[in-house]
């Protein structure tokens, strides 16, 4: 049996300084689910996708088991699985030789998938007909609400 886990997250009003920004991550295994959400303020979406993904893996206590990410953040997942071998060989700069932006989280991220011997990461289409999917978005949503 493996854990699913559905991570978003999102921002509002992603181009002033009073905004709020929210992550969810939502995770099945079998019969279990676990809900997890939180925000911040003066954010940015990409933060706040990525700290989905982030506090999701941390929650799996057994780092043993099998883990599939499913994410709608294009930039989550080519991030994770692609551009990150890159920006370190190049230490951390992008494809325009500026530094990676929200390098610390990369960091993190990394750190967690790490943990797992058997982790997949898959693109899903955002606000489609995946339930889980909705459901961190439900979620992260919800920690915007919390805190407007």
């Amino acid at each position: 049996m493996r854990v699913q886990l559905y991570c978003d997250g999102g921002c509002r009003g992603n181009q002033n300084d009073r905004n709020v920004g929210g992550w969810g991550a939502y995770l099945i295994w079998g019969d279990h689910t676990k809900e997890l959400w939180d925000g911040e303020v003066n954010t940015t979406n990409n933060k706040m996708e990525l700290m989905g993904c982030i506090q999701g893996l941390r929650a799996i206590k057994n780092k043993n088991v099998g883990v599939d990410v499913y994410m709608d953040s294009a930039y989550v997942y080519n991030g994770i699985t692609s551009w990150i071998y890159g920006w370190m060989k190049k230490g951390w700069k992008n494809s325009k030789k500026e530094p990676v932006a929200n390098k610390d989280l990369w960091l993190e991220l990394l750190a967690e998938k790490k943990q797992f011997s058997d982790i997949t990461f898959n693109k899903v289409k955002g606000h489609a007909d995946n339930a889980g999917n909705n459901k961190a978005d439900e979620l992260a949503n919800r920690a915007m609400d919390e805190l407007s």
